[in-house]
């Protein structure tokens, strides 16, 4: 192979890398803007379901004037943990775009809520004692994956950031 040769090999190789590594760059920008362009329409979603949510419950207030004292004030309970279930959602939607990343006590919390709901409802509801060990079985394992994940978890947490795991710092 002559020099001349050799070198003609060489820059083919160095533009094909480069072309290799523009276009990676290109659709990894691509879809970097594209989930952060479809988080915003699910932020923007969560946000109209929540208010909607909101007015719906208070609407709900008007059962305390013409149904009966517990079965409005249930309806009520029920009404805010669903809420508080929905913001959570929209807690790990959030983190997801500021950290790129789901964290694993954001969907934990959000099952634990939706849970802690549906365990109401039953109690309510006089559910039978068969459901309520399913889905006390089910809120304690969630309780002790949500401990294991704060405990073990892969990016160093300041003690602030623990604190605010542990639910014990408001935002």
């Amino acid at each position: 192979m002559t020099h001349t040769a050799m070198e003609q090999t060489l820059s083919f190789g160095w533009l094909k890398r480069s072309i290799t590594t523009v276009t990676t760059y290109d659709i990894t920008r691509v879809w970097e803007v594209g989930t952060r362009f479809i988080l915003s329409l699910l932020t923007l979603t969560i946000l109209i379901g929540l208010a909607g949510g909101v007015v719906k419950t208070f609407l709900d207030l008007r059962l305390l004037l013409s149904a009966d004292v517990e079965v409005a004030l249930r309806q009520l309970l029920v009404d805010t943990l669903t809420l508080l279930a929905v913001v959570e959602v929209l807690k790990t939607t959030l983190a997801y775009c500021s950290e790129g990343r789901v964290r694993v006590t954001f969907i934990i919390d959000t099952v634990l809520v939706v849970m802690l709901t549906e365990v109401i409802s039953r109690w309510f509801t006089s559910g039978d004692w068969q459901q309520f060990t399913i889905l006390g079985g089910i809120l304690l394992i969630l309780g002790v994956m949500r401990i294991v994940a704060v405990r073990y978890s892969p990016a160093p947490a300041t003690v602030k950031q623990q604190a605010n795991q542990l639910g014990l710092l408001f935002p």
